[in-house]
């Protein structure tokens, strides 16, 4: 099995952002968050989830928190419509402790308070497959992965030129676009994209928290993303690779006025403009030795990003970080069954003055941060696979942190029956923003530390047509950094959390042209210093989804998705705890090929205008629908 991943470029392509070696997607399922290496899924111990670019387009997603929406055991929340921030709780871990990759690229930004990544600006014309790996993975990726990583790799380019097109339009002035172009000539492979996502007015602010007579203003989101991925074959075991994406956005959402008298706050009158101005890039060198014996990679990435608002309220903020990484992989076949990945990386985040409130912030600062890590991937036969890593980072501010990994999986002949489990640890650098913020920075912040464990099953069952699984998962996590007692509210590392659940699964091919798929998480998320549970953090989420091609040209897919009562603080948490009840949507989209050239899709999200506020305060929208046209050349 190994010998075989190494006979390809696969084996770390996909996570480097090699245009010329992309996993094979539509073949055996293969992912590479798991080990670093692409590695059939049947073969991974951890918990992961793989989404294609068949499921996106059908169901017909056009941003990456609309994608991740029914993945077990993460929990999304994204205050208003289309382009409010976003925070992910990943088996009921912080917002800040999900790693998020695109191509290779780290792309959480310095310069955010917590440092956790903001995906609600990332459109998803492109994404050739999203992998969610589940669990601490710090022997793997180092920091902010206590809850586990997002990988996400784009589309790539291959053979004869394809020119394709969409244009769509509906509810909430919604006028969406996007445009690629993708080949091969010769030993250069190419993809280019261009995505431009339009949401003129988003009913976001509930017209029970307005004062008597004030007017509700609707929020507006406007996005344009460019992206390529490149490739040059110099040679049948040398090529050169370079992958960049940009996004200029823009947004006016309703924030909160004070009124001094009462000491209450109220949505106000006047919108607050948010901008924000993102780059990402990394360029590598892929060389393949010794009969394939020696599989490296050479890469080097630098992105840059800059948010600034605009408040008649609180005053103009602005934030600007960037981050540069140079990174090394080596995969050696020590023996046919024995893989020994081997890397070595350094990263430079940087924050630069900017303003707060109103507030100038602190002069320039920056973190550097050195790592090595070994892993090492075992075939010992009848079915049993492990994958064992541990990893030394050297932080310029808090000094060094080892973490480790072990995760072994049993697939039993002949019996569809796979075992598997995992264990390892992880840790949270204290972002830029925590140690040298205006507003309660600590610059003697420690590192975040986790600790966990899963352990599962799945059967396979009527003849591979029917699959299910179910995981068991804990997590302790300590030294979290959260605000002390007034008046200095300086931030320290005084929290402690306790997450534990389960995760299960059905799927079912009921026809060649159906299938069906359940996930069931449960989730219980504890304050260890006060016994409470976390806000935000579902006890119960599930979800459904039938995929249907009824015919050769009509696709059908539908979703039902149900997110648990949980606890939150209203709008402006004067009120800190409250029970939120549950809620249910449901989601239709369909698309028909009129011609080999032109087809027509639509969709209905929210199908039966399930009024709901998530999280509380802002309400999520109604009901919705969009229909349009795509061309394909």
């Amino acid at each position: 099995m190994l010998k075989s991943v190494l006979s390809t470029s696969v084996a770390i392509a996909a996570l480097s952002g090699v245009a010329t070696a992309q996993p094979r997607l539509n073949d055996e399922k293969v992912v590479v968050v798991a080990t670093r290496v692409a590695t059939p899924i049947q073969n991974v111990a951890s918990s992961v989830t793989v989404i294609t670019a068949a499921q996106i387009e059908a169901r017909q997603d056009r941003t990456l928190p609309d994608v991740l929406r029914e993945v077990p055991g993460l929990s999304i929340t994204q205050i208003g419509g289309a382009g409010g921030q976003t925070s992910l709780f990943m088996r009921g871990t912080n917002a800040n402790h999900v790693k998020v990759l695109l191509d290779g690229i780290d792309v959480a930004d310095p310069s955010t308070p917590s440092g956790a990544a903001d995906i609600s600006k990332f459109l998803a014309s492109d994404i050739a497959q999203v992998e969610v790996l589940r669990g601490p993975q710090g022997a793997l990726y180092g920091s902010d992965a206590i809850g586990g990583v997002i990988n996400i790799i784009t589309k790539a380019g291959e053979g004869p030129a394809q020119l394709s097109g969409s244009v769509e339009g509906g509810s909430f002035k919604t006028f969406n676009q996007a445009a690629s172009l993708a080949g091969s000539y010769g030993a250069f492979h190419y993809a280019v994209t261009v995505q431009h996502f339009h949401s003129g007015a988003t009913p976001v602010t509930p017209l029970s928290l307005l004062p008597p007579g004030a007017r509700r203003n609707d929020d507006y989101f406007d996005n344009v993303t460019a992206s390529t991925k490149l490739g040059y074959d110099v040679s049948d075991n040398f090529d050169l690779a370079f992958v960049a994406r940009y996004y200029n956005s823009l947004g006016r959402i309703t924030g909160d006025s004070f009124n001094p008298v009462t000491f209450v706050s109220f949505p106000a009158p006047i919108q607050t403009r948010i901008s924000s101005i993102q780059y990402q890039s990394r360029g590598t060198a892929h060389l393949v030795l010794w009969n394939g014996r020696l599989d490296q990679t050479l890469g080097f990435a630098y992105g840059h990003t800059i948010t600034a608002a605009q408040d008649p309220d609180n005053g103009n903020s602005r934030a600007i970080g960037d981050r540069i990484k140079l990174d090394w992989q080596g995969n050696i076949a020590v023996t046919d069954s024995q893989l020994l990945v081997l890397g070595a990386e350094t990263a430079r985040d940087a924050l630069h003055p900017g303003l707060s409130f109103g507030f100038p912030t602190t002069l320039s600062r920056g973190i550097t941060t050195n790592a090595g890590f070994g892993s090492l991937q075992s075939d010992f036969g009848h079915g049993i696979h492990t994958s064992a890593s541990i990893r030394y980072d050297d932080n310029s501010r808090f000094g060094n942190r080892m973490t480790w990994r072990i995760a072994p999986a049993w697939e039993i002949d002949g019996t569809g029956t796979r075992l598997k489990a995992s264990l390892g640890t992880g840790f949270k650098a204290p972002s830029l923003q925590q140690l040298f913020g205006t507003f309660g920075g600590n610059a003697l912040l420690k590192p975040e530390t986790s600790f966990g464990y899963d352990v599962g099953v799945e059967q396979k069952l009527l003849g591979d047509t029917l699959t299910g699984g179910i995981t068991w998962f804990h997590n302790d996590i300590e030294n979290l950094i959260v605000s002390g007692p007034a008046p200095a509210f300086l931030l320290g590392n005084i929290g402690k959390a306790r997450t534990q659940g389960l995760e299960g699964f059905i799927s079912w091919k009921v026809l060649e042209t159906l299938t069906l798929r359940g996930d069931y998480t449960y989730t219980d998320a504890i304050d260890d210093r006060t016994n409470l549970a976390l806000l935000r953090r579902p006890r119960h989420k599930a979800s459904l989804n039938g995929s249907w091609q009824a015919t050769d040209d009509l696709l059908l897919d539908v979703t039902l998705l149900y997110v648990g009562p949980q606890i939150d603080g209203n709008r402006e948490f004067s009120v800190p705890r409250l029970k939120k009840g549950g809620t249910a949507t449901v989601d239709f989209a369909a698309s028909y090929r009129l011609t080999e050239t032109f087809s027509l899709f639509g969709r209905v999200e929210n199908a039966f205008d399930n009024g709901y506020q998530s999280p509380e305060g802002y309400l999520r929208p109604g009901i919705g629908a969009t229909g349009g046209i795509k061309v394909n050349l």
